[in-house]
């Protein structure tokens, strides 16, 4: 073995071996769709006395933490976003009323003296507040004495001996509980039942005690902070919650939930084993035709899949990601696009093994891999490009799927470059492999590329009926969507979707009359899959959802929620407005991109291609009534990925050709480089839609509308990548004055078009 071959298997053993390490001593992160839980996104408000900021979304983050962990909820997370969200999850809840009551209230507890009897002119006014008690008499009250803030500890306990049922004991920090001892001293001043001798205590502005100062209290003596009790007609519930409030402080800006996605753990546990399932049949079925169509090196590069899947899974595990549903079927997905680049090194091999018979096979496998270095780094940055931008403009799941996406590239690279290209040099070294064809699989040419070079059709002799066919498709595709419409997800329009699994089937129809008479006559219902339904609404809180499930259970029996998400209007046009945004810089970055790698001309065509397959495959999701939502974004900026690979893969081949025969036609360089790139756009098309197919297939109902977008995109992306990206570039070029590209020398200088190449025995010496 070479030195760098040593190399590289070193390198390749010492990273399996710790990735093995790792996948077997660590678990995976995973997110609330797959281990079931709630989800809530918050939204902090600006109030009278603060700004959301950075600095009071922090102090409202740790607020809610207290609240949180004295619900009792294992291992919740909590994390600011952007300057002014807060997002919540909590594992295995799968009834969000409590939560939500407990962590959006904002708990505004004060501390007021009683000025005597309210009137209706001063109720709700600040400077002469006019609040009702307990039993509904309006109380005067003064300004607040004292806040939550001042509350040191609060308890709730049953008081059997004195018949005050369920109270509240309060203990207040040192200075507060000074504060207090005044307030109730000069309570105390004035005579029994006077209604000045009462201090109300109020929350989020209505009155929840208003107790006497109690006989014994002397005046200007007051309460001491130990042995404060706040009475009412409190419930062992209301009285828990309160004392849960107080303890947990007041937050210091008022919340607003404006996500709230809740999934059963029944699901969550079906999806897994739907996606480990749809990833071993896929791989496995990748690898047998990848095995196929190379013989060895097929079966070696299969090796080098099974190690990226370790490399990958590991690398995720080690870095804390958080795996979510689409995250996951990101992970399914770049085992297929990893044959990428195994496949352009064979291809490209197999042209140098035919085009220099004499050559040894590990000469026209090292040449394979320096010729295909460059579209393999090219159709790979502009995957990562999609990745980025999943990530930085995608919110919830997305950001997941982004992550993993980017993992799954950068291991695939690994992968190919490196423990591939070790385990093809150490086999290409064999006699035996290099003596026998039909082993090692790159000394024969292929089906595909033997065809094709019989039959040499003219595919762009006339390149406009080809942008008349790709005409025609926008058009149909248009047509879908303004006479069908895009059907916008509960993300991007606001609303709440709910799943709910009966013990007895309940039809459609049936379901749709009973909320009827419930009265959620706007509720959307349909099907979703296994006799579940599907009911979507506007404005629907907790409590009005709790009474539509049982509203359902009336007529399904035993009733169970299976996923939940509610998104809050102004959260729907924002993400709404971030998926435009999201296409538009991917268009953008891929131009300036392709603009600086390649010639203007291509870049161009790229990104008008790349406009052809979006809205051929927004089309397709209108004729077929299916949802565009989050995910759907997803499936669209990897397609948008994978459009430019493939059509970064034919260019790279167009400008390599044309640098070698500079005077020839664009239109013949270009049909040349189509027919050489073919096999490897059919070959790496295969892998893929393996993949996706058992995804669709096995992946079950919450993947099934992901892989169809995926299947559609990739098929729609190899088409246009040959008979609309080239056909465009050619009528581009026909009004370019840019000279052709000019020729690479071996040590990375060009030429010009009368260059020569130098004899090697010639060593440039003149006389």
């Amino acid at each position: 073995m070479t030195r760098a071959t040593t190399v590289r298997a070193v390198l390749a053993a010492a990273v399996l071996l710790v990735s093995v390490l790792i996948t077997l001593t660590m678990s995976p992160r995973l997110g609330l769709d797959l281990q079931g839980g709630t989800r809530m996104v918050l939204q902090a408000k600006d109030s009278a006395t603060a700004k959301a900021d950075r600095e009071s979304t922090d102090r409202t983050l740790e607020v809610l933490r207290r609240r949180i962990d004295s619900l009792g909820v294992a291992e919740p997370t909590l994390t600011r976003s952007g300057e002014d969200r807060i997002i919540v999850e909590l594992p295995d809840v799968q009834d969000p009323r409590k939560a939500a009551e407990v962590i959006g209230r904002t708990a505004q507890l004060s501390f007021h003296a009683v000025r005597g009897p309210g009137t209706e002119q001063e109720k709700g006014k600040a400077a002469g507040l006019s609040l009702p008690d307990e039993e509904g008499r309006l109380l005067a009250l003064g300004q607040a004495r004292l806040t939550g803030a001042g509350v040191k500890d609060a308890g709730a306990s049953f008081d059997a001996q004195q018949g005050a049922g369920w109270t509240v004991a309060l203990d207040f920090h040192k200075d507060a509980g000074r504060e207090w001892t005044r307030l109730t001293g000069e309570a105390a001043c004035h005579p029994a039942q006077d209604e000045r001798r009462r201090v109300a205590i109020v929350l989020d502005d209505r009155v929840i005690s208003s107790p006497q100062v109690a006989p014994s209290v002397g005046c200007s003596v007051g309460l001491p902070s130990g042995s404060t009790q706040i009475t009412g007609s409190f419930g062992a519930d209301e009285a828990r919650d309160l004392a849960l409030l107080i303890k947990g402080g007041a937050l210091p800006l008022p919340v607003e939930i404006v996500e709230q996605r809740t999934v059963g753990p029944t699901l969550g546990a079906a999806a897994i084993d739907a996606s480990v399932r749809a990833a071993l049949i896929g791989a496995a079925a990748t690898a047998l035709f990848i095995t196929f169509v190379y013989r060895l090196f097929g079966a070696l590069a299969a090796t080098a899949l099974a190690a990226y899947g370790v490399i990958s899974y590991a690398a995720l595990v080690a870095l804390g990601v958080t795996l979510t549903l689409p995250g996951l079927a990101g992970f399914v997905l770049a085992i297929g696009m990893a044959v990428d680049a195994n496949v352009l090194v064979f291809e490209r091999a197999r042209e140098e093994y035919a085009q220099r018979s004499g050559r040894p096979l590990r000469s026209a496998m090292t040449a394979g891999f320096r010729n295909a270095w460059s579209a393999v780094a090219d159709s790979n940055v502009t995957t990562l490009i999609a990745a980025g931008l999943l990530f930085f403009l995608g919110s919830g799941p997305v950001k997941g799927f982004g992550v993993t996406l980017a993992i799954g590239v950068l291991a695939s690279m690994f992968s190919a470059l490196v423990i591939a290209r070790a385990l093809t040099e150490i086999a290409s070294r064999s006699r035996f492999v290099g003596d026998y064809r039909g082993v090692n699989g790159i000394a024969r040419p292929g089906r595909v590329r033997t065809w094709l070079a019989r039959r040499d059709p003219q595919l762009f002799r006339s390149p406009r009926r080809w942008l008349l066919i790709s005409t025609v498709l926008i058009a149909v595709a248009g047509l879908g969507i303004v006479v069908r419409g895009v059907d916008l997800g509960v993300e991007f329009t606001g609303g709440r979707l709910v799943e709910y699994s009966t013990s007895r089937p309940v039809d459609v129809e049936t379901a749709r009359t009973v909320l009827a008479g419930a009265g959620f006559g706007d509720a959307e219902v349909t099907t979703a899959g296994a006799g579940d339904l599907s009911v979507r609404t506007g404005d629907l809180d907790n409590h009005e959802e709790h009474a539509l499930r049982a509203a359902l259970a009336e007529e399904g029996g035993d009733t169970t929620k299976v996923r939940d998400e509610l998104i809050g209007p102004s959260l729907g046009d924002e993400l709404r407005r971030n998926a435009i945004i999201a296409l538009a810089v991917a268009v953008l970055v891929q131009l300036a991109y392709l603009a600086v790698r390649f010639r203007w001309t291509f870049a161009l065509a790229s990104v008008a291609t790349l406009v052809h397959d979006v809205i051929l495959l927004v089309g397709a999701f209108a004729w077929l009534g299916r949802t565009v939502d989050g995910i759907f974004l997803a499936a669209l900026l990897t397609v948008i990925g994978y459009s430019v690979n493939d059509s970064v893969v034919v260019f790279d081949r167009v400008r390599e050709l044309w640098a070698k025969a500079r005077r020839e036609s664009v239109t013949t360089i270009a049909n040349r480089a189509v027919l050489q790139t073919v096999p490897r756009t059919v070959n790496t098309g295969m892998g893929a839609l393996f993949i996706l197919a058992a995804l669709a297939v096995l992946g079950g109902d919450s993947l099934e509308d992901f892989a169809l977008a995926l299947l559609i995109g990739i098929c729609v992306g190899t088409y246009s990548s040959v008979l609309t990206a080239v056909p465009v570039a050619l009528t581009l070029e026909k009004r370019a004055k840019t000279p052709p590209p000019a020729r690479k020398r071996a040590s990375g200088r060009t030429s010009g078009a009368g260059a020569r190449r130098r004899d090697p025995l010639d060593n440039g010496a003149r006389v």
